[in-house]
Order: C-alpha cells, then structure tokens, then sequence
C-alpha cells in the first residue's frame, strides 16, 4: 500500500523560512515525479513545485521562483521544499504528490496519482 507523508508546516511571518518535507512508501521512489501542490480556501489546488525522477528536471509556479527550493533523496524515499522569503499568499493547505514516470506537465496535479493528508502552511503578515 501506498504511504505519502507530509510534515514541517506551521505559522510563521511574512519574510520567515518553513522547511517541508515528503516521505513515500510502498512504490519505487526513484519511478517517480514528486510534487508540492498547495490549496487556499476557496481556490483551486495549483502546483507550487515539482522534480522529475532522476531529479535533473525540477519546475516552480513563477510566483515562488527564488524563493523555494525543491530536493529529493531517493536512498531515504524523501523530498523537501525549502521556502524562503514567505509571503501571506503562501498560506495554504500544502500536499505531497507522486507521480509514475513519465509526467508530461509536472505542475499538473492529475499527472500525479498518490497524494498526501497535507500539512497547513499559515504566513502571517
């Protein structure tokens, strides 16, 4: 059975850092695309950040290009996202996503098929 697992949000203020991070089990890490996607309320879910299986491929939503950092270690099956320079925008439900190799548009959320609970990202100004 598939797991994904995220941890590492919270409340911070505007210009801090959070650190999140991503644990998948059950499949063959290394198969797979993982992706940070994030849901305010009332929007729709977007992709914020995402690495492709070998991780040489990573892509940002241009509103946090500079600013989030996207990582993944495949002998620990875990991916991160550092995020800098947080903005209240940036408040949102945050999910982990796998996504079986090979992804056509990595920010697509239906390219992927394993998603996690989410973990609440809050940026106060």
């Amino acid at each position: 059975q598939v797991q994904v697992v995220e941890s590492g949000g919270g409340l911070v203020q505007a210009g801090g850092s959070l650190r999140l991070s991503c644990t998948a089990s059950g499949l063959t890490f290394d198969d797979y695309a993982m992706g940070w996607f994030r849901q305010a309320p009332g929007k729709e879910r977007e992709g914020v950040s995402c690495i492709g299986w070998s991780g040489t491929v990573t892509d940002y939503l241009d509103s946090v290009k500079g600013r989030f950092t996207i990582s993944r270690d495949d002998a620990g099956n875990t991916m991160t996202l550092q995020m800098e320079d947080l903005k209240p925008e940036d408040t949102a439900m945050y999910y982990c996503a796998a996504g079986r190799a090979p992804v056509a548009n990595y920010l697509e959320p239906h390219e992927y098929q394993y998603w996690g609970q989410g973990t609440q990202v809050t940026v106060s100004s």
